[in-house]
């Protein structure tokens, strides 16, 4: 099973796509899986349904990071610019395939506003959008790491 399926299977249990995303590196970036899953949960939903940036980018970011990130002040090892690089290489092609890396952005609905979040599940986004942002986070990752 390729990790964006592991991913995607991951999400349709209930699993916040933040975290199935996040989760699905952990064992290769030495973290368990369900602390990483805990780590990410928040920012699910466009973080915890505020509308900002969608959990499966949250969760392929802090990959990231936990794969490059600085780990102590005054590393002039270039972590932190290869992180960021990435970062922005992730952004770029994950907002080429669905123009944006909002939340709202992405499904067309503030899910801040329960009237909003109502109409995004009425019209099936959760299932129909959200799994490709998913696999696509995780495509993107394991084609830039």
């Amino acid at each position: 099973m390729t990790k964006s399926d592991e991913a995607m299977k991951i999400f349709s249990t209930g699993i916040t796509c933040s975290a199935s995303v996040f989760s699905v590196f952990a064992r290769d970036l030495n973290l368990e899986e369900k602390m990483a899953r805990k780590i990410a949960c928040g920012f699910g939903a466009g973080i915890s349904r505020t509308g900002n940036i969608c959990g499966a980018v949250s969760g392929a970011i802090m990959v990231i990071g936990l794969k490059y990130g600085k780990e102590v002040p005054g590393d002039d090892g270039g972590a932190t610019e290869k992180t960021r690089a990435l970062t922005r290489q992730f952004i770029q092609e994950f907002t080429h395939k669905h123009g944006s890396v909002k939340c709202t952005g992405i499904l067309g609905h503030n899910l801040s506003v329960q009237a909003e979040y109502d109409g995004a599940a009425k019209a099936n986004l959760f299932k129909t959008k959200c799994p490709a942002c998913v696999r696509d986070a995780v495509e993107i990752l394991e084609r830039i790491l």
